[in-house]
Order: C-alpha cells, then sequence, then structure tokens
C-alpha cells in the first residue's frame, strides 16, 4: 500500500507539473528562461520554508547538507533553466512529451548506479513509452512551430538533471525528511538564480509584469513550484525512482489541455497516440504480474 501511495501522489505532482508547462509557455512571451525560473524557485521556496519550519523537520546533517545543496542546484537551477529555454521553441505539449523520457533517464541511471534491477519487462516497457514519444513528436512536425525540434532536444538534455536528482535523492531523504531535503535543495537554486539574476540584469524583468501575468507567476511559484515539489519528494520517500518518473506521463495531457486554453496550442491526433504509447508502456514498465500473484497467495 505504501508504494501505491507514492505513486498517487507522484501523479497528482506530475498533473500540477503539466499545469506549470502552460503557464511558462503563456509566460514565456514576457520573460526570459532565467527570470521564469527565478520566479518559479523563489515563490516556490517562500512557500516551502514556513511549511518545513512549522512541522520542525529533520534537516540533512553533517556532509549531507552539501550533496542536497548540488542537487538542488542541477535540478532547481541547471535544469529548470534549460526546461524555460525549451519552452521558448515548441509548444507546451510537445516539450511535456519529450520530458515523458524521464522514465528511460531515470531507470537508465537507476540501474548503472546499482539503485534499481534493470528487468526484461521494465526495460521494454520504458522503450516502448519512448518510441511512443519519439514517433508523436516526429509524425507532428507539420502542426509544430519552426524549430521545435531544438526546443524537445534541449527538454531531453535537460531530463538528464532530473533523472540524476530522481536516483541520487532518496537516500538523503530517508537520513534526513522530505520537506526538510526539498527546502535546502529549492532554496540553494533559488538562491544561486537570483544572484545570477542580479548579475545579469535579469531582475529587471519582473518590473515590467502586468498584474496577468503575476497571477500566472504566482501560480507558477505556489502549484508548479512548491506543492508539486512537496509531493514529488513525498512520492520519491514512498517508491522506487523509475516508478516516480513513469508518472510523467500524466504531464503533457495537463499541459496540452491547460495550453489550449491559454494559448491556444492544437491537441492534435500524433500527441493523442503517443500518450496511448507511452501509457502503455509504463504500465508495462511498473506493473509486475508475478510479484502481484505472490501478493495474492499470501
Amino acid at each position: 500500500m505504501g508504494e501505491a501511495r507514492g505513486v498517487l501522489i507522484a501523479v497528482a505532482s506530475s498533473a500540477l507539473g503539466g499545469t506549470a508547462a502552460a503557464v511558462t509557455r503563456y509566460l514565456v512571451r514576457d520573460a526570459d528562461p532565467l527570470t521564469l525560473a527565478i520566479l518559479r524557485w523563489a515563490i516556490g521556496f517562500l512557500g516551502v520554508l514556513p511549511a518545513a519550519l512549522l512541522l520542525r523537520v529533520r534537516w540533512p546533517q553533517g556532509r549531507d547538507r552539501l550533496g542536497t545543496a548540488v542537487l538542488g542546484l542541477a535540478f532547481f537551477g541547471l535544469f529548470f533553466v534549460l526546461y524555460n529555454l525549451a519552452m521558448t521553441y515548441t509548444t507546451a505539449a510537445r516539450a511535456s512529451l519529450a520530458l515523458a523520457t524521464l522514465p528511460l533517464q531515470t531507470m537508465l541511471m537507476g540501474g548503472v548506479l546499482g539503485v534499481e534491477r534493470l528487468s526484461l519487462r521494465k526495460s521494454a516497457g520504458v522503450a516502448i513509452a519512448v518510441l511512443g514519444v519519439a514517433a508523436a513528436l516526429a509524425s507532428g512536425l507539420a502542426d509544430a512551430p519552426p524549430g521545435a525540434w531544438r526546443g524537445e532536444l534541449i527538454m531531453a538534455a535537460a531530463v538528464l538533471c532530473m533523472a540524476c536528482y530522481n536516483v541520487w535523492s532518496r537516500p538523503f531523504i530517508q537520513r534526513s525528511s522530505a520537506l526538510g531535503f526539498l527546502a535546502v535543495g529549492m532554496g540553494t537554486g533559488a538562491a544561486a538564480l537570483v544572484l545570477l539574476g542580479l548579475v545579469t540584469g535579469r531582475v529587471a524583468v519582473l518590473a515590467r509584469l502586468g498584474a496577468a501575468q503575476w497571477i500566472a507567476a504566482t501560480y507558477l511559484g505556489v502549484a508548479g513550484g512548491a506543492l508539486a515539489f512537496i509531493l514529488w519528494v513525498l512520492g520519491l520517500q514512498r517508491t522506487t525512482p523509475t516508478r516516480v518518473a513513469s508518472t510523467m506521463t500524466i504531464n503533457p495531457i495537463a499541459a496540452a489541455l491547460l495550453a489550449a486554453a491559454l494559448v491556444g496550442e492544437p491537441v492534435t491526433p500524433p500527441l493523442v497516440l503517443g500518450l496511448v504509447a507511452v501509457f502503455a508502456g509504463i504500465w508495462l514498465a511498473t506493473t509486475d504480474p508475478r510479484r502481484r500473484a505472490g501478493t495474492a497467495a499470501l
């Protein structure tokens, strides 16, 4: 039951992440990738820190502080600058489909580092999911913005940062707490982004945002930042990195539906077919008939 609860928590996180992709696509017309990352994680950290302090969470200790900070820089800093940059080239739905390669990269990283066993069933399922993504992106090029492939390649490269975060997070979370780990990592990433924004003058862009943009940015920070990643690390605490990463298939659905309303992006047949393949592959990768049979026998 604990692993099932972890997957359900991660599903909720991925759905919020999908809506954040659509909101990012809306905001990217008025702000650059660095400014968007500053908004998301500065606001997100302001939501996470008070919750961590009120709940008196256990914080990372000793050398774990450095490891947590490095993971925070890689994920909340580098990953999301690349994520926002990808959104300037392609649609929210297509970028989210590229993001759905996360289970494959997480599985491979977990196998290489000895965190998870690479079974034939799991490998086949994730391969089917990724082939579905590739086929959907390739067949939908005619309806994509010019140069969309650049955004999808950037997103696929950025996913490596998130895969490393998924695989390496769990030991840190287990030695401290999910919320304490998240607060330190997110705070480190947000501080680095704000410092970089001050040095490059990107923070000045914030003064040019209107009321509608600030409402969207607040949603991005609170729902797509604080809440989504509180749920994500809670999921990582309860089940394996690959199972958590597999819920990323919800992301393109939420992204496509909200982006259609916010910026008029079409939901095309290739995207729908790609999602079907992704769901089929992820179901194959994350289910184990032998385990279910053994449980039923008990």
